[in-house]
This record gives C-alpha cells, sequence and structure tokens, in this order.
C-alpha cells in the first residue's frame, strides 16, 4: 500500500542497556502510589517500532529519556519525539502508537501531550495539532487499517536488536 519509504536509509544506533532499578529507587517512587517519572514512561514507549522499518524509536533516536518530561503534580506526561526525517508522513501514526501505549500503562488522570521536536518536522503545528486533538485520535483508531498498523508497531518481538 505504500509507495515508497520516506527514509530508505535511516541512521540506526545500538539499543541502550535498560536501567536496572534498586530497591532504593522503587521505595522511593512506591512513596506516592501513582508516581509516575520519565524513566517509566520511557521504559515502555522506547521499544515501539518505527512504522517504516523493523528498528524500534530509541534505535532511530527518535525518543530518548531526555524527550520525555512528567510532571506528577499537575498529572501531565510530555513526550517530545523526532521523525527520521522532516517530511516524515509517519509522524501521526508514531504519535498514536505513543498514546495509545501510554494509556494502556499508566494512570487514566494523567494527561498526555505527544509532539515532534521543534524544528524537526516541514509541518510541525499541523502534526502536532493532530497528535492532541482527541476527536482525530478517536476516529483513527477506529480505521481497522491505522489500528493493525498500530498493533504491528507496538508489538516489540518484532524489532531488530544488536545484542
Amino acid at each position: 500500500m505504500t509507495v515508497g519509504l520516506c527514509n530508505a536509509n535511516p541512521v540506526v544506533h545500538a539499543k541502550k542497556d535498560r536501567v536496572s532499578r534498586t530497591e532504593d529507587t522503587a521505595a522511593d517512587s512506591s512513596s506516592s502510589s501513582s508516581a509516575v517519572d520519565p524513566l517509566d514512561v520511557y521504559d515502555h514507549v522506547r521499544d515501539i517500532r518505527d512504522p517504516e522499518h523493523p528498528y524500534s524509536l530509541e534505535q532511530l533516536s527518535g525518543l530518548s529519556e531526555d524527550s520525555i518530561t512528567v510532571d506528577d503534580n499537575l498529572a501531565r506526561i510530555l513526550i517530545t519525539f523526532t521523525p527520521t526525517v522532516q517530511h516524515c508522513s509517519m509522524a501521526t501514526v508514531i504519535g498514536l502508537c505513543l498514546r495509545v501505549k501510554l494509556k494502556h500503562h499508566f494512570p487514566p488522570h494523567y494527561k498526555v501531550d505527544i509532539k515532534v521536536s521543534p524544528g524537526s518536522h516541514a509541518d510541525e503545528g499541523s502534526v502536532n495539532k493532530q497528535l492532541n486533538d482527541k476527536e482525530r485520535i478517536a476516529a483513527a483508531l477506529e480505521n481497522p487499517n491505522l489500528r493493525q498498523l498500530v498493533d504491528e508497531c507496538l508489538s516489540s518481538d518484532e524489532v531488530i536488536s544488536f545484542n
């Protein structure tokens, strides 16, 4: 169905080792039963597969620990991701994958904002607006073909690993 890849030869980076949590870290985060931190969020979204390639968003440098902000007091999560090319037609699909993954793993009272990194997409404003419009998100998830693509991107066992 796809005519051609937006980025036929992406730069692929090795996956980082997962940070192991010590019992002290777990005890600190359990002091507030619903506390969420950026590393928790990153651990859940880092393995999402790019819609056009068998690599994760982490491997394509689309996401990093620094691209996630959590404000527990306001119950907000902000993820800023970087498409591999400025004219990426899959940016909205990537954002939808991020949103679906977060919806399944974090408390529903958190407000999630997803944006492309400033200057990383030719149509940045339009993409950001679409990524955070509840009606567009709901409509997209009702489309069986789009939902299948999102589900494929979320199945992390398809991601190629260098390890």
